[in-house]
């Protein structure tokens, strides 16, 4: 060696093992061999740099946008869980692209051998949840509906699942037998007062994690869709800044439930902001940005499943 060149360090050394291990893609016996050193020496050597950030790993997939996108949306709203999928592009339903990681999220909950209660709302992206689901027997679980499961008509909602899933896993669920929306608030509270349903109210208070789909509020409600409130109800809503509903429950932009309408009359549990358990929402579409941003700044649910588009306009808007 020139008596010009500096004696190589310790970081001179790991880079270059790091080098020929991420870059030239040697084995660590090709590495030690290499540059002269014991197998360990090298293993140590390429371990160090990557603990001193000399490696940097671009991810040249699809997937990375997304675990990019899943990281900024952790960090932005503090969530303890975070699934983003690729778009299926524009026309295309976005339910069909977050099914199947949204069950799959599901699927994780029901693996776990020790009993719990999942608390489940209702909406097609829950529906989607459902077909992309595997059969899994999961007897020690329980299943709770957050929301009634009567439509206007006096017929089974259409899109409630509790049932759906329960065939799946084989475990016992609970719907919630009132009515979705009560014409009055008097009505409400007598479905409340009734002894079953009573019960299956303090389950769904009690569970330990749940799974709700995200509606919007704009013209295309659907809570209005569905037939559950009027033209006129959601304009009055809308009004007062509605922005999306969980459960039935409407809030605003900022995530605060409005105190009067059809709140007053929702049957079920409402999603309370801000408490320990995942509160997991499953929601894409461009209509559903600012609803999903609202029940995110205020914690109504602190763990989501999207797709790539609507990851990066609830970020833009936020």
């Amino acid at each position: 060696m020139s008596r010009f060149d500096p004696e190589p360090t310790l970081q001179d050394e790991a880079a270059r093992a790091g080098w020929l291990y991420y870059v030239g893609g040697m084995t660590q016996d090709q590495i030690a061999a290499e540059m002269g050193v014991s197998r360990q020496r090298a293993q140590r050597l390429v371990s160090r740099a990557m603990a001193d950030g000399l490696i940097q790993v671009r991810l040249n997939h699809r997937i990375g946008a997304c675990m990019d996108l899943e990281a900024a949306l952790r960090d932005r709203f503090g969530l303890t869980r975070c699934r983003v999928v690729p778009g299926l592009g524009a026309g295309a339903d976005p339910v069909l692209a977050i099914g199947s990681a949204a069950a799959a999220e599901l699927e994780r909950f029901l693996r776990m051998p020790d009993p719990m209660v999942i608390g489940l709302g209702t909406g097609r992206a829950l529906r989607g949840l459902v077909e992309g689901m595997n059969p899994i027997d999961a007897p020690q679980h329980r299943l709770v509906s957050l929301i009634g499961n009567i439509a206007p008509d006096g017929s089974a909602s259409f899109f409630d699942v509790v049932m759906r899933i329960a065939d799946k896993v084989r475990a016992p669920h609970y719907p919630m037998p009132v009515p979705v929306i009560s014409p009055t608030v008097a009505e409400r509270a007598a479905f409340h007062a009734l002894g079953p349903v009573q019960r299956v109210l303090e389950l769904a208070r009690a569970a330990d994690v749940i799974f709700v789909g995200v509606g919007q509020m704009s013209d295309d409600a659907p809570l209005q869709t569905d037939g559950f409130v009027s033209h006129a109800e959601l304009a009055e809503m809308q009004a007062a800044g509605a922005a999306g509903e969980i459960a039935g429950w409407v809030f605003d932009s900022d995530g605060n439930y409005l105190d009067f309408g059809l709140n007053l009359r929702t049957g079920g549990v409402r999603v309370e902001p801000g408490l320990a358990r995942p509160a997991i929402g499953i929601a894409a579409g461009a209509t559903k940005v600012r609803a999903i941003r609202g029940a995110l700044k205020s914690n109504i649910i602190n763990g989501l499943v999207t797709d790539i588009p609507t990851a990066e306009a609830v970020l833009k808007l936020a």
